[in-house]
């Protein structure tokens, strides 16, 4: 089989890890775990805890609600062997792009709205910075914030994988109306008054949205 991982998105990010068959092989998972195309299951326990999982720490403050423009830390953490990976952002979104830090991979760069990985081993990991217009008003006082698509691809389906969405904001400026998916089994969201935190176990092809609203005026 020829592996092309393929990780873009139309707002912020979009994962898609495909993985050779020692990853199944390899781990706790059975035939029934693997979600087919088209489906999306969230799952209240994962078979394989020690497997793939996905942060996201995304910074808002009261200029990014003039602008759209948050900074945001992902990583990637536990990766499946790859021979190669890419991470591509929206170019006409995108601002800054930098790799934090990375292990067990041959070589990590940035290209242009993009960061190459070489020679993932297995258990690998890689965090990215970015400055993203990913902010969007849905009326007054309100906003939008996307994530995903995520997923962590196998053959023509995909494998479980953890999501951590995590959103700061300076204390008392915003708020979290509601989440899609909403809060359910393999989907925990908590927050204060200085953010929130989507916590998400899933199989499948899945995009979040967070729906804030504004709290005070800066």
């Amino acid at each position: 089989m020829t592996k092309r991982p393929w990780i873009a998105n139309a707002s912020a990010l979009l994962l898609a890890l495909a993985s050779g068959a020692a990853t199944a092989q390899n781990s706790p998972l059975q035939i029934e775990d693997v979600a087919l195309a088209g489906q999306l299951r969230f799952l209240a326990d994962r078979p394989d805890p020690l497997a793939y999982r996905y942060e996201a720490h995304t910074a808002l403050d009261a200029l990014s609600l003039q602008t759209g423009v948050v900074t945001l830390r992902t990583c990637h953490r536990q990766l499946d062997p790859n021979r190669r990976v890419v991470v591509a952002f929206n170019r006409e979104r995108l601002q800054h792009l930098e790799i934090l830090e990375s292990s067990g991979i041959g070589r990590a760069w940035v290209e242009g709205h993009r960061v190459e990985l070489a020679d993932v081993q297995r258990g690998g990991h890689v965090c990215i910075g970015l400055r993203t217009q990913a902010l969007e008003s849905s009326g007054p006082g309100r906003w939008t914030l996307h994530a995903g698509p995520l997923m962590r691809r196998y053959l023509d389906g995909y494998l479980p994988m953890d999501a951590r969405l995590s959103l700061h904001w300076p204390a008392g400026l915003l708020a979290v109306e509601q989440t899609s998916p909403p809060p359910q089994p393999g989907v925990r969201l908590s927050q204060d008054g200085s953010g929130a935190t989507l916590d998400l176990t899933f199989a499948g092809r899945m995009t979040a949205v967070w729906e804030l609203k504004q709290l005070r005026q800066p």
